[in-house]
C-alpha cells in the first residue's frame, strides 16, 4: 500500500471515529444542559402525606425563535411515592413559594399577575386557583396564621412610591435617616413637589421638571452608597414591608411594619397573636449603608413593637419559629468580617441574654424544627457536599445525616418524615424521601433520572494533600468518560469563585460542565483551596490578604498531583474559572507558564477598579484591611491585583464577561483585554449582551451554551 493511500485511509478512519464520537448519545452533549430540571421549595402537608414542590425546566420560547425560557410550576407528590408527581399549575406565568394551610386543604403560592407577583390560593376541593392579593406593589413570602384565617406577606416598595402613598404614608412623613442629597440638610425636599414642571420657571418648577426627567428615565441622580444592582445602576431606594391579610378574596391588607425601614421573613408566634420578623437595626441610618439586622416582635394588630435581639456591629437573620410558636432559631454574625454565622435559639418571650448558641463551624441554611421542638435541621456546605444536619437543642450535639458525596437542597420535615432535593454525580437533581434520620432514602421523582440513566458519566475520585499552612486540601479528579489506560489526555483545571464557594460531588451548578468536558476527552480536576467555604472559619479566612499566591499554590498542587498519575498530557493543560476563579486564572497566568490555553470568566483583575465598579466592592476592605486610597493598604491591594502582572501573561486566553454584570464589573475584563492586545498577546474577548454575573447559572440558555462551546473551541485550537 503506497503512502498516499495509507494517509487517505488514516484520514478516513479518524474522520469516521470523530463522527461516531459526536453522534454517541450515551455521552453528555452540550444540549443536555436544556434537559436538566431543578426541584425546589419543598413543602410537606401538615399530615406529612403530600409534598408540594416546584420544578424549573428550560423550554423553547414560542415568542422568540431559537430562544429558551425558564418555566417554574407547582407539582404534588404522595410523600410515600405511591403515585407519580402530578402538575398543579400551568400557563405562561411561573408559580413558586408553595405554602400549606394549617388544615392541609389549601396551598398559597405566588404567581405574576398584571406584571406583579401576587398570592393565589389553591383549594384541593377543586376549582381554579383564586387570586388573594391584588396589591399594587406585589406580594410574596406567604405565611399562614395557625388558624388559617390570615396570611402574612412581604412587599417591596420604592421610596418615592411610599412617600406619595396616602394609605401607607397618610401623614406624609419623611425618613429620619438622611437622603444624603448634597445641598439639602433636611429631608423636607422629599415631600411631593406640587409645582408645575417648567424648565423656564421658578426654582420649585425647575425641580419639578427635573423630577419628571428622572421619572421618565432621562436621568439618574445618584446620592446613595449602594447604587449598583446586578445588571444596572439605580438611584431608587426600595424598602420591604410585612403585611397581614384575611384569607378571603377581596380582603384589604394592613401594613404591620410602616415607616422607612425594611422588614422581612414575618412568621406567626404565640398562637397567631404576635408576629416575629427581621429588619433594619436602625430607623435613623440610610438603608443603603445599613448592614446590621435585628429581630423584632409585634402584635398581629400592628401594636406593641418590641426589639427581641439586636447588638451593635452584628446582623441577626434566618429566623425560624418552632411549631408551637414559642421558640426561635436564628443566626448572627459580625458585619464587615469574613466569618461563619452562629446558630442560636431562644424563647419568644426571652431576650438576647436567653439565647443558647449551638456551635457548628459551617454556614447554615433552611433552619427547620422537628415537631417535638427537640431538634433543628439545616443544610451546610461541607467537604464537597451540601449535607443535612440535625442539632439537638438541649445537648447542642450536631449530627450529620447525609454524606459528602451528595448535595441536599430544599427540604421539609413532618410526622417523622423527610422530603428533600438531592444532587449527586449519578443525577443532577431529584426529589427523595427518608425517615427523620435521613435513612432508607427513596427516590420519588424521575425528572432527570429518565434521561440520565442512559448516559455514560465520569465519576470523580477524591484526593487530599497538606498545604504549606498545614491545612488539608481536598480535590477531585475526573478522567475522560471513555478513558483508556495507557493513553494521554488533555487536562482541565477548574477553579471556583466566591472566594468562599465550595465545589464537590454535591455541588450542582457544575454538573453539566464537568461531564461535558469529560465526554469530549478531557480530564477535569477541581479543588477547594484555602479561603473556600465548607471547611470552617479558620480555613475560610486563610486567604485574607492572600488572594493570589496561597490559593494558586493549592490549585496548582492539585493539578500537579493529578499529572503525577501518569495519564495527563502535560503539553495539553488548560485552566478556567469564573468570578474569583477568573481572578485566580489571571493571577496564575501572570506567574506560571505551564498552560497551553486559558479561559477567564467575569473575573476581577484590578482590585482598585473593582472597588469602584463592582457591587461586591466590600470584599476589598473585608479581605485587604481597608480602602485603596489608604496609604497602609495601597501596596497590598496593588500586589494582590492580577493586572499588576499583566505583562507576564503569554498564555492564549479567552475572556468572557456579561455586558450587564455589575457584581464584578465589565471594565475589569476591558482592562485585561486591552492590556494584552497592546502587548500583542494571543487573547480573545467575548461579551454577552444583556448577561449578568449569573450567566452560567441562570442566564440566557443560548448564551450559556455559547460560552461553554466557545471555551471548548478555544481550547481545541491550542491543545490539538
Amino acid at each position: 500500500m503506497n503512502k498516499r493511500c495509507l494517509a487517505f485511509l488514516l484520514f478516513w478512519w479518524v474522520s469516521l471515529s470523530c463522527g461516531f464520537a459526536q453522534q454517541d448519545n450515551s455521552l453528555i452533549q452540550i444540549t443536555d444542559l436544556l434537559k436538566i430540571k431543578q426541584m425546589g421549595s419543598v413543602a410537606l402537608s401538615p399530615d406529612g402525606k403530600q409534598v408540594a414542590f416546584t420544578v424549573t425546566s428550560i423550554e423553547p420560547d414560542a415568542a422568540q425563535k431559537n430562544e429558551y425560557k425558564y418555566v417554574t410550576q407547582l407539582f404534588l407528590q404522595p410523600a410515600n411515592g405511591s403515585a407519580p408527581a402530578r402538575q398543579l399549575t400551568y400557563g405562561t406565568s411561573n408559580s413558586s413559594q408553595p405554602t400549606w394551610s394549617p388544615d392541609g386543604k389549601q396551598l398559597a403560592f405566588v404567581r405574576v399577575a398584571d406584571g406583579k407577583p401576587q398570592i393565589f390560593l389553591m383549594s384541593f376541593a377543586g376549582g381554579e386557583p383564586v387570586q388573594l392579593t391584588k396589591f399594587k406593589y406585589g406580594a410574596s413570602q406567604p405565611q399562614w396564621s395557625p388558624n388559617g384565617q390570615q396570611l402574612l406577606f412581604t412587599s417591596g416598595i420604592a421610596l418615592r412610591e411610599l412617600l406619595a402613598d396616602s394609605l401607607l404614608n397618610p401623614t406624609h412623613d419623611v425618613p429620619k435617616w438622611s437622603y444624603e442629597k448634597p445641598g439639602f440638610f433636611q429631608n423636607e425636599h422629599l415631600r411631593p413637589n406640587a409645582a408645575k414642571a417648567n424648565p423656564d420657571g421658578s426654582l420649585a418648577e425647575i425641580r419639578s421638571y427635573l423630577d419628571q426627567n428622572e421619572k421618565d428615565n432621562k436621568a439618574k441622580v445618584i446620592n446613595q452608597l449602594s447604587f449598583q444592582e446586578e445588571s444596572t445602576t439605580s438611584s431608587n431606594i426600595s424598602l420591604s414591608h410585612i403585611f397581614i391579610i384575611d384569607t378571603k378574596p377581596g380582603a384589604t391588607a394592613k401594613d404591620l411594619t410602616p415607616g422607612f425601614v425594611s422588614s422581612s421573613n414575618g412568621q406567626f408566634v404565640n398562637n397567631g397573636r404576635q408576629i416575629v420578623f427581621e429588619g433594619d437595626a436602625s430607623a435613623e441610618e440610610n438603608p443603603t449603608r445599613a448592614l446590621e439586622n435585628s429581630i423584632y416582635l409585634i402584635n398581629a394588630d400592628g401594636t406593641g413593637l418590641k426589639t427581641l435581639v439586636s447588638k451593635k456591629g452584628f446582623s441577626y437573620n434566618g429566623v425560624s419559629v418552632s411549631p408551637s410558636g414559642k421558640m426561635l432559631a436564628f443566626q448572627y454574625s459580625p458585619v464587615m468580617e469574613v466569618a461563619n454565622p452562629v446558630l442560636a435559639v431562644m424563647p419568644v418571650d426571652g431576650s438576647l441574654a436567653n439565647t443558647v448558641s449551638l456551635p457548628y463551624d459551617r454556614t447554615k441554611s433552611n433552619l427547620t424544627w422537628d415537631e417535638k421542638e427537640r431538634n433543628l435541621y439545616f443544610v451546610s456546605p461541607s467537604n464537597g457536599g451540601f449535607v443535612l444536619n440535625r442539632a439537638d437543642v438541649k445537648s447542642k450535639k450536631i449530627t450529620q445525616l447525609t454524606d459528602f458525596t451528595a448535595g441536599v437542597g430544599s427540604f421539609d420535615l413532618k410526622k417523622g418524615q423527610l422530603v428533600f432535593v438531592k444532587t449527586e454525580v449519578a443525577n443532577p437533581n431529584e426529589l427523595y424521601t427518608a425517615n427523620a434520620d435521613a435513612k432508607n432514602a427513596k427516590r420519588l421523582t424521575s425528572f432527570n433520572y429518565d434521561w440520565v440513566k442512559n448516559k455514560k458519566l465520569s465519576q470523580p475520585e477524591k484526593h487530599t494533600f497538606t498545604n504549606d499552612k498545614g491545612q488539608t486540601i481536598e480535590y477531585w479528579v475526573m478522567k475522560p468518560t471513555n478513558f483508556t489506560a495507557g493513553q494521554k489526555y488533555p487536562l482541565l483545571l477548574e477553579i471556583h469563585g466566591g472566594p468562599t464557594a465550595m465545589w464537590g460531588p454535591g455541588e450542582g451548578s457544575m454538573w453539566h460542565e464537568y461531564q461535558y468536558f469529560a465526554s469530549r476527552g478531557y480530564g477535569v480536576v477541581y479543588s477547594n483551596p484555602r479561603g473556600s467555604g465548607g471547611y470552617g472559619e479558620e480555613f475560610m479566612r486563610a486567604n485574607i490578604k492572600d488572594w493570589g499566591a496561597g490559593p494558586a499554590s493549592d490549585v496548582l498542587t492539585a493539578l500537579d498531583k493529578t499529572v503525577a498519575q501518569g495519564w495527563a498530557d502535560t503539553s495539553k493543560l488548560a485552566v478556567t474559572g469564573g468570578s474569583y476563579g477568573g481572578y485566580l486564572v489571571s493571577w496564575i497566568l501572570g506567574h506560571d507558564k505551564r498552560f497551553k490555553a486559558a479561559c477567564s470568566q467575569r473575573g476581577v483583575y484590578d482590585l482598585t477598579t473593582f472597588f469602584g465598579e463592582g457591587n461586591a466592592w466590600r470584599l476589598v476592605p473585608n479581605y485587604f484591611g481597608g480602602y485603596p486610597w489608604e496609604t497602609e493598604n495601597k501596596a497590598i491591594i496593588q500586589s494582590e491585583s492580577p493586572f499588576t502582572y499583566v505583562q507576564n501573561i503569554t498564555t492564549p486566553l479567552i475572556i468572557f464577561h456579561g455586558e450587564n454584570d455589575l457584581r464584578t464589573g465589565v471594565i475589569q475584563s476591558e482592562m485585561l483585554y486591552k492590556a494584552l492586545k497592546i502587548l500583542n498577546r494571543p487573547v480573545e474577548y467575548v461579551r454577552h449582551p444583556g448577561a449578568t454575573h449569573e450567566i452560567t447559572r441562570t442566564g440566557n440558555n443560548r448564551q450559556r451554551i455559547d460560552q461553554m462551546l466557545r471555551t471548548y473551541e478555544f481550547f481545541e485550537r491550542y491543545l490539538k
